[in-house]
């Protein structure tokens, strides 16, 4: 939520073709009540993406399945792994690990709305729960309900005393539960939290299906670039620096003409140069230029400039 918006999916499509990318969170109840277009809009160079919904009432994440499909979407994706207070007090994320008989009536509901696959996001556990036959109900639950996929965050979440940001690091990582579910469960499972290269990511497609990257992805996206050569076997280009910040400018002039702002698109691309000589200027130009008045597409063009010559390039 607040990362993988529109903006920042469009700057991960030019790095990898065939990555699967998710929406931010989205409500069922925004879906049927709110402004859709602004809500589920995207550019259609985002195939395949996912869209990632938050609810517990069947029938309105039924609706709110329909209303998403029909905006083209490759897949509807149920978020029961998010553990902020606000996702709890509207009775969604990773506290419905307590109510796995309900989880599994909103996706049986959510597949009868819907020919795409519907998948499944959640936590290998909750605060004190155990991490073993619970989870294990909950994942055959699943099963039994149709899901296409799961994708389990290797960590609890802990929903007393712990920040969302905290529930990203401190509960341990646990991957052998996460293979060990992977082992019995006769669907996909697919395995996030604390990948740190790609060459994690390679070693855990030996005991599950594929992996998830979030905090990766964000900080550091050219890391994406190698994806299609590395994971799908396909012999693609070479993807440069510069002429993905040069898309990128004539993305954002486009969307300013609709009323963007041009720091809601530059935030996405402070890590495209990570550990670069040259790096911190190119992040300072993005964030603290882009955000005055009247800024342009020609502020990412500067930024680019703040590299060395021979860093604007290669990967």
């Amino acid at each position: 939520m607040d990362w993988t918006d529109r903006h920042c999916r469009f700057l991960h499509r030019l790095l990898t073709r065939r990555a699967l990318l998710f929406t931010e969170m989205v409500t069922s109840a925004a879906i049927v009540h709110g402004p859709r277009d602004r809500l589920l809009g995207f550019d259609a160079v985002e195939h395949p993406v996912a869209v990632q919904l938050g609810g517990s009432d069947p029938r309105e994440l039924a609706e709110a399945t329909r209303i998403a499909a029909a905006f083209g979407y490759d897949e509807i994706n149920l978020n029961v792994g998010c553990p902020s207070d606000r996702v709890q007090s509207g009775r969604f994320g990773a506290c419905l690990m307590a109510e796995p008989e309900l989880v599994a009536d909103c996706v049986r509901a959510m597949r009868d709305a819907t020919d795409l696959p519907v998948t499944v996001k959640c936590r290998i556990g909750i605060d004190e729960q155990d991490i073993e036959a619970p989870l294990d109900r909950f994942a055959d639950l699943m099963a039994e309900a149709g899901v296409a996929a799961l994708y389990v965050h290797a960590r609890k979440a802990w929903l007393k005393g712990l920040s969302p940001k905290e529930n990203r690091e401190i509960p341990p990582l646990d991957y052998g539960r996460v293979y060990r579910l992977a082992a019995r469960l006769p669907v996909p499972v697919l395995l996030n939290g604390g990948i740190k290269s790609l060459h994690e990511a390679e070693d855990h497609l030996a005991s599950v299906s594929g992996v998830m990257l979030g905090r990766l992805a964000y900080h550091e996206p050219m890391r994406l670039a190698a994806v299609d050569g590395r994971f799908f076997g396909e012999a693609a280009p070479s993807v440069e620096l510069r002429p993905v910040v040069e898309a990128m400018a004539a993305y954002a002039e486009r969307e300013l003409a609709r009323g963007a702002r041009l720091n809601a698109i530059t935030r996405h691309m402070l890590g495209l140069a990570a550990a670069r000589p040259g790096a911190r200027t190119f992040r300072q130009i993005l964030s603290v230029d882009a955000a005055r008045r009247g800024a342009g597409p020609e502020i990412l063009l500067r930024a680019l400039d703040a590299l060395e010559p021979d860093l604007q390039l290669a990967v």
